[in-house]
């Protein structure tokens, strides 16, 4: 009999916290929690909301929290030593897709006009970056900055903002961690910054900065607000993106690793609720989110976008049904390709300041993502008739890498299994043998 067919044994520590930021894809944390999934796997599991991603990070490492919702960049940026040194592993992936790009109003009054129009007059989308090119020239001419927040330096959206900005001509600048300079504003046109995710409406507001990227639901509560508008969503970035993660420390992982595989069985169960009939579900889990101890953002706010719809600009509601994704195309499956295209754009933008080859890259996903225990909890879950075999990944053959995604918006092909030839094909940013 094979290990993985074997039944997980009790688990090594049951009593655990768990740090999640107040976003809408902290979900599959409040589902597991609420349905059961957890205490069904002998766990006894308190979420936490934390003050910032850095806070909630310190709080993993120093093993004040067991484990925690992190930005998908947060476990690699840790494991190379970018900002805090640890090594910190993922299991599980949290969601695919749920940001976009917001500007302010009086961006989007000068941009408008020159949008195309649909037949019947409706705005087409995706709207692409190349737009803000006269806004952000004519305040350069002025002595302004056309300045953007983001949620962290290592977070998706910073790394999503960049690539749209670029992929329009717009340099976002670089970092130069080797020269103390960690601003990321190197050469930049648009000037990006940190502003915690639920202050980014008031940031905007106040004309600090012009426009932000941020998950749900801080986009459509610009919306709600009448203080901005959605121009994009990352879904018309990079079509099924990954987005957030489940991170633990290795030592907890090889400390306790019953432990390690329910939490991430009751993890894929609570993803696979919050999919389940064409998202049956997700009025529910709004409701669930909407309480203040998990996103306490209204709920109207939450079902705009969890519920299969995004709004752009007021009155300008368009079906996006995969704007949210926790558990169909394999959203939860921790696929190396995934790390890998976080690590290029590392790269790309100099927060990894020297040239590295093919086969760091490799390592590093392999250091970080463990699709290996997610089998077994997947297995695990199979077995219990909880989930059948093709909900998931077909394990015996599985590489870890998905094939060649052309999903962009400016049509460049990626492909995980060839992260320096990726780097060289995007035209804005460092290649290769470039060191700032």
């Amino acid at each position: 009999m094979s290990h993985s067919t074997l039944a997980v044994g009790p688990p090594e520590k049951a009593d655990l916290r768990f740090g999640f930021i107040k976003l809408t894809d902290m979900a599959p944390l409040a589902i597991a929690l609420e349905k059961g999934y957890f205490e069904d796997e002998g766990l006894f599991v308190e979420l936490e909301a934390q003050a910032n991603w850095k806070v909630l990070l310190d709080g993993v490492i120093d093993g004040q929290l067991d484990g925690a919702h992190m930005l998908a960049g947060q476990p690699l940026a840790a494991t190379i030593g970018y900002g805090t040194k640890a090594d910190i592993i993922t299991p599980f992936s949290m969601d695919l897709n749920g940001n976009g790009i917001t500007v302010s109003n009086q961006v989007w009054e000068a941009i408008k006009p020159h949008l195309p129009t649909d037949a019947d007059g409706k705005i087409q989308h995706p709207i692409h970056a190349d737009v803000l090119k006269p806004v952000v020239e004519s305040m350069a001419k002025n002595g302004e900055s056309f300045k953007m927040g983001m949620v962290f330096p290592v977070s998706t959206h910073n790394y999503e903002l960049r690539y749209w900005l670029a992929a329009g001509g717009i340099h976002p600048g670089f970092y130069a961690p080797h020269k103390g300079d960690t601003s990321g504003q190197k050469q930049a046109e648009a000037f990006l910054s940190v502003t915690p995710p639920p202050q980014m409406p008031s940031t905007l507001e106040a004309g600090t900065i012009h426009g932000y990227c941020v998950g749900e639901p801080w986009n459509q509560q610009a919306v709600f607000k009448g203080i901005g508008v959605p121009v994009i969503t990352d879904y018309e970035i990079w079509k099924n993106n990954p987005e957030k993660v489940f991170g633990i420390t290795r030592e907890f992982s090889e400390k306790y690793p019953n432990t390690t595989i329910r939490l991430t069985k009751a993890l894929i169960r609570a993803a696979k609720w919050l999919d389940a009939d064409d998202n049956a579900n997700r009025e529910e889990a709004s409701k669930i989110l909407s309480q203040p101890y998990y996103v306490g953002a209204d709920y109207e706010v939450i079902a705009n976008s969890m519920t299969g719809t995004f709004e752009y600009e007021k009155g300008d509601t368009r079906e996006v049904p995969d704007f949210n994704v926790f558990f169909r195309h394999n959203a939860t499956y921790p696929y190396y390709s995934d790390a890998i295209w976080y690590l290029t754009q590392m790269r790309r933008w100099g927060q990894i300041s020297e040239s590295k080859p093919d086969a760091w890259y490799f390592d590093i996903a392999r250091k970080v993502y463990r699709p290996d225990i997610y089998a077994q909890a997947a297995q695990a879950l199979i077995a219990e008739d909880y989930a059948v075999a093709d909900e998931f990944p077909d394990f015996a053959n599985e590489s870890g890498f998905k094939p060649p995604q052309d999903d962009f918006l400016d049509g460049i092909t990626y492909d995980g299994t060839k992260p320096t030839n990726y780097i060289e094909s995007l035209e804005i940013g460092l290649k290769q043998n470039d060191t700032l």
